[in-house]
């Protein structure tokens, strides 16, 4: 069971950020086999915090963060250990990627630069990423990058709402998924994913999850997508969408 965090679960300026009892959905299920994934675009140290803000009274089997980075549960809460021979492989590949897109990292980071009001970002794990001060900015942004993916097939983009970064195409929520479904053996018809942004796209797919859904506060493009793959589109919100689409495949 895979699912976004931000928008998805936790919804912050709700009364309720997190319903209680999508724990307890979720409780019933681990004893019927199920294990179940945080899939975000959080760092590992902003997905923490985000635990505590959610109130999660049990950690998930494994968390996905920064979209690619694999993690599994130490003893205690709080304690995580990263799949590295996973991530040796994503810091491999993602070199060969800075070198092939040089000229494309360094068109957009001018463009954001003198013709924006955008923040370009550079630090470790994100090298390359924008925040934008709007939404409208954000799709003008868009374009501009659009109309140079030509200069390299190796351009991964992954956005929501005002942020963007760069990647290597081969690393995503969806890859990461797949890698860890193929590690604990689950087939794809037995992968539940759930999401609300466009970030989410990626696992969002037949070939990643046999079963996929987005909550009713989903940006319209993600629900377009998912009614076309013959997903299911809940009508509540945030973490009552989450209890919502699991009701709709698993009962």
């Amino acid at each position: 069971l895979s699912f976004d965090f931000d928008g998805t679960l936790h919804l912050p300026n709700q009364e309720v950020v997190l319903d209680p009892r999508f724990f307890a959905t979720i409780s019933s299920l681990r004893h019927d086999g199920w294990l179940w994934t945080v899939n975000t675009g959080r760092s590992l140290l902003g997905m923490l915090e985000g635990f505590k803000e959610s109130e999660f009274p049990f950690a998930p089997d494994f968390l996905v963060a920064r979209e690619r980075e694999i993690y599994t549960p130490g003893e205690s809460f709080g304690r995580w250990h990263r799949v590295e021979d996973w991530h040796r492989k994503y810091m491999e590949d993602t070199a060969v990627f800075f070198q092939e897109a040089a000229e494309f990292i360094s068109l957009v980071k001018e463009y954001v630069i003198d013709q924006t009001s955008a923040q370009w970002i550079e630090e470790e794990g994100d090298p390359a990423g924008i925040i934008a001060s709007s939404l409208e900015e954000m799709e003008d942004i868009k374009r501009f990058v659009a109309d140079h993916l030509y200069i390299s097939d190796l351009i991964g983009v992954l956005h929501n709402t005002i942020y963007m970064r760069f990647t290597h195409k081969d690393y995503n929520k969806g890859t990461s998924l797949q890698e860890l479904a193929r590690r604990i053996k689950v087939p794809v018809s037995r992968v539940f994913a759930i999401g609300d942004g466009h970030n989410d796209i990626d696992k969002l797919h037949p070939d990643v999850a046999g079963m996929i859904a987005c909550v009713g506060n989903s940006e319209p493009e993600v629900i377009r997508y998912v009614t076309s793959h013959g997903g299911y589109v809940a009508q509540k919100h945030g973490s009552h969408g989450a209890i919502e689409a699991l009701h709709h495949f698993l009962d």
